[in-house]
């Protein structure tokens, strides 16, 4: 019988908060008139906590445990979640117990009034100002490029309808813009504010090297949404650029060699032929890029005349 909600959980060495989250979601869970699941996917943990998550799903028939064979990511364990998970609801929280399993009816109620994705904003975050400043500034910085007015767009806490789930594809640290990836598809996104709690226990995995990780996907994520249609705008306008720098230290050469000043010494000219050829450059491949993507929306609509109706 297909469940009314998953609970999928991606976990990495959590032996001391595991547990006491599942007894958090049960006693929650008991009292909402929704048949449930819990998914717990371990990506890889080095303690104890895959063995108590298989010893949870060994005495509850509505818990299971995934393994991952080695640390592979967040965005892997969500992937491998979304792919187990059969409830019409799927709400994603973190296993570090700083997430209250007491916001799920509102999640819940918030997917039932017509959104796909429901993101936690935890509006009064207790976590040190290390890592509460960097988050306020990288959300700030993914809300002009992107446009998506989510404040919390990191946040793990968060609900999907089935369909959004199963269509939804993340990668590398891909799964800090899964609001952006839905809705630049086309689908209904809201938020909601949530208790956030200190952690107790274990370390964050949260650090500087995830922070670089993300801002380099927050560029695909931007090409991916906003040029991958078209991407002649986006490489056109850095080879205009470049072109147009290249153009006018060529014209300011020229006008030095005309009034007998030695230029071939000066590097403004190796610069100059630099910034003309790199503006070429960049502009034939836009028109390339432009050419695969218009052949490849011309395949598929010859692939789709020859489908039988």
């Amino acid at each position: 019988m297909q469940p009314d909600l998953s609970i999928v959980i991606p976990v990495l060495n959590e032996e001391k908060n595991i547990y006491q989250l599942y007894l958090q979601l049960k006693t929650v869970l008991k009292t909402f008139p929704l048949t449930s699941e819990i998914i717990f996917v371990d990506d890889g943990s080095k303690d104890n906590t895959a063995n108590i998550a298989a010893r949870i799903s060994l005495t509850d028939k509505t818990a299971r445990l995934i393994e991952l064979r080695a640390h592979f990511g967040k965005s892997d364990a969500l992937s491998a979640g979304f792919r187990e998970a059969q409830g019409k609801v799927i709400i994603t929280i973190d296993g570090d117990l700083q997430d209250d399993p007491q916001e799920i009816p509102r999640f819940v109620d918030k997917i039932n009034q017509g959104f796909d994705l429901v993101s936690g904003w935890k509006y009064e975050r207790k976590d040190s100002l290390s890592k509460t400043l960097p988050s306020k500034l990288f959300n700030s910085l993914v809300r002009i490029i992107t446009g998506i007015r989510i404040h919390d767009t990191n946040c793990g806490y968060k609900a999907y309808t089935r369909e959004l789930a199963k269509n939804i594809k993340v990668y590398g640290e891909l799964h800090r813009y899964i609001p952006v990836l839905a809705h630049w598809k086309g689908y209904k996104i809201g938020e909601i504010k949530v208790d956030h709690h200190p952690r107790k226990h274990g370390k964050s995995k949260y650090g500087f090297s995830r922070m670089l990780k993300g801002f380099i996907d927050l560029i695909t994520v931007a090409y991916l949404t906003t040029y991958m249609e078209k991407p002649l705008h986006l490489f056109g306008l850095a080879g205009g650029i470049l072109f147009a720098g290249g153009f006018a230290s060529g014209i300011y050469l020229t006008y030095l060699w005309l009034i007998d000043v030695i230029i071939w010494n000066r590097p403004l000219l190796m610069l100059s032929v630099l910034l003309l050829v790199l503006g070429v450059q960049f502009f034939f491949t836009g028109l390339l890029a432009e050419m695969i993507v218009s052949f490849n929306k011309k395949n598929d609509e010859e692939i789709d005349k020859k489908i039988k109706n």
